[in-house]
């Protein structure tokens, strides 16, 4: 970004920390590629919460691919678009940068300990 005093440079990892920290709070995203959930942001600290993100910087603009894990038995177009406006908000608000696209890859889905018990149950 050219401004009048000089130019700003966003790190790529800036980035898709804030894209992390923005996904680990809609409802419904069990967790990103690698297994990080938002239970665990704090447990694992920072620098895990990018995994499963991708940033393609341009100059002024950027397009983020991001791997998600949804619940089992939510709406996953509902939390996909969720992902999306505030993957934007967060980048667009506290960056500046353009926000070309949000592609959301649903990975899979989480059943939690309880439904994976049972299941486990009703399967014997």
């Amino acid at each position: 970004m050219e401004k009048e005093q000089g130019t700003i440079k966003i790190s790529e990892d800036v980035v898709t920390t804030i894209v992390g920290l923005a996904a680990a709070e809609v409802s419904g995203v069990a967790g990103m590629s690698g297994g990080i959930t938002g239970e665990l942001v704090e447990k694992l600290g920072r620098k895990n919460i990018s995994k499963g993100i991708k940033a393609d910087m341009g100059e002024n603009e950027v397009t983020i691919d991001i791997n998600v894990i949804v619940e089992y038995g939510v709406n996953i177009h509902v939390v996909a678009v969720e992902l999306q406006n505030s993957i934007r908000n967060a980048i667009e608000n506290m960056t500046g940068l353009s926000v070309v696209n949000v592609n959301v890859n649903i990975q899979g889905l989480s059943f939690g300990s309880d439904n994976k018990e049972e299941t486990e149950q009703a399967n014997k």
